[in-house]
């Protein structure tokens, strides 16, 4: 199954192309979701060769961890699986609090474990940075879980670049997940010097803008209330995101290939980048997404979509 890139400097290799299981359980993000469907999809993904599995407390709360446990468990493959999964956020009275103390990350990753049905997480992500704890002592907590063999890499998700470099100040920090695509590339200028700078593997999340890379929408496309809370889907900047990726579907057409797969491609292409995880709600999708793989784009393809998203 294609070639497996290194996270970090962890000893963990993947493949490329990963499976973001956001709607595995994940009742609170995408109501009515369905149980079945969702193992299914993981089945799919293992089945097919991906390894890389990316879930969180977060997705359910805790139900996504808990399917993805019941599914590997079942595979017989857990040995073959990279699963990464985020400690956090913590809710009090029903409200969402971030705790990053080195109390609540050991509580919070043996819960993990016994819903993940494993004696070991192999990336483990602080979900989002809280206001209070030095970070460097944050990720001394999850250096001590990794020296007991509970976890095997350590990640990071939503902190800024200063406490990314607070983070990384024993440069422990093997990965980094934030928020990146075409339409936001802000992380090029932000993130990508520092972290190819210190090895560390950059993980995009919304690689498709909420849908909106993968070619599915026009101009008149009616846009769901809960989209059109996204800056890109509004007015002018939607139209002119349309137009862009009627751009990327010619360079797909030629290639015989679909937009998503070309997008995808095309962040696998940059040196920051060493995977990618992108979400899927059925077994289907599973599968268009795994045909990232077979795009090849050529540096003029790669320059061409570079200068459609410039700016």
């Amino acid at each position: 199954m294609g070639n497996k890139v290194q996270l970090g400097k962890s000893e963990l290799y993947v493949n490329p192309l990963g499976l973001g299981t956001n709607a595995v359980g994940g009742h609170n993000i995408f109501p009515n979701t369905d149980e079945e469907a969702g193992k299914h999809l993981v089945r799919t993904a293992i089945n097919h060769g991906i390894n890389f599995i990316d879930t969180a407390f977060m997705y359910g709360p805790a139900r996504s961890e808990e399917l993805i446990g019941e599914v590997v468990k079942e595979s017989g493959k857990r040995s073959e699986l990279i699963i990464a999964t985020k400690i956090g956020p913590k809710f009090v009275d029903g409200n969402m609090t971030m705790d990053n103390s080195p109390e609540f990350l050991k509580t919070e990753t043996e819960k993990s474990l016994k819903r993940l049905q494993t004696d070991y997480i192999d990336l483990l992500y602080i979900h989002f940075p809280d206001e209070s704890t030095p970070k460097d002592e944050a990720i001394g907590a999850l250096k001590q879980l990794k020296d007991e063999g509970k976890i095997r890499a350590i990640g990071v998700s939503n902190f800024s670049l200063d406490q990314l470099k607070e983070a990384n100040k024993d440069g422990y920090v093997d990965v980094l997940q934030g928020n990146y695509n075409l339409i936001n590339r802000s992380a090029e200028q932000t993130y990508f010097p520092y972290t190819i700078e210190k090895q560390i593997s950059f993980i995009p999340y919304f690689p498709l803008a909420s849908g909106l890379l993968t070619g599915k929408y026009t101009k008149d496309t009616a846009i769901d209330p809960g989209r059109l809370k996204q800056p890109h889907f509004q007015g002018e900047a939607f139209i002119s995101n349309v137009e862009k990726v009627e751009r990327i579907r010619e360079i797909a057409n030629a290639k015989g290939a679909a937009v998503a797969n070309v997008v995808l491609a095309w962040y696998l292409s940059q040196k920051a980048i060493a995977a990618v995880i992108p979400g899927a709600k059925h077994s289907e999708q599973v599968l268009n997404n795994l045909k990232t793989l077979d795009v090849k784009l050529t540096s003029e393809e790669i320059q061409r979509i570079d200068q459609i998203f410039a700016g």
